[in-house]
Order: structure tokens, then sequence, then C-alpha cells
């Protein structure tokens, strides 16, 4: 995970999400709500947020789903937890 940048990430996301949705990656806007206009239902956010996890070997907390609303919201939530997953490791 070494060197993983802000675009990385947002590519991978979208990558997953695409392979969930079972739409093309490009057809993914960034402001794109995933369930008003991506049609992801409550399974949909449960794999992708397992996805994540296990991708990135974070824990992201049960009340942040609801917040995962776009794939920018997605991105921005996800640097956050791995900076301050880094900065726990660090500070011990």
């Amino acid at each position: 995970m070494a060197h993983l940048t802000k675009e990385r990430l947002e590519k991978d996301l979208r990558g997953m999400i695409a392979e969930i949705l079972e739409v093309e990656p490009g057809t993914i806007d960034g402001d794109a709500g995933f369930v008003k206009d991506l049609g992801m239902d409550s399974m949909m956010a449960l794999e992708i947020l397992a996805g994540i996890e296990k991708k990135y070997r974070i824990v992201v907390p049960e009340d942040t789903l609801p917040k995962f609303t776009t794939l920018n919201k997605t991105v921005e939530i996800v640097l956050n937890i791995m900076i301050n997953s880094m900065n726990d490791k660090f500070s011990t």
C-alpha cells in the first residue's frame, strides 16, 4: 500500500464499486449518489465496505457507512481513516 495516492484510491474504489454495481467504471461520476443515481442497495453498500476493509486493512466504523454517499465522499473518508490509522501506529 506504499505510495497510495488519492487518484489511485479513487480509481481502485471506482473499479470496486463498478464491479459490485455491474457497470463500467467510467459511468460512475464522482458526485453521483450511490443510492439515488446508481441504484445501490444496502447489501451492495456492505459488500463495498467489506471490500475496502479487506483491501486496505482498515476498520471502518459502522456509523460511517451512511456517509458513503458518493465516490468522492467515500475516497475522502477512506483517506482520513487511513491517515488516522497510520498516525495511531506511529504515536504508540
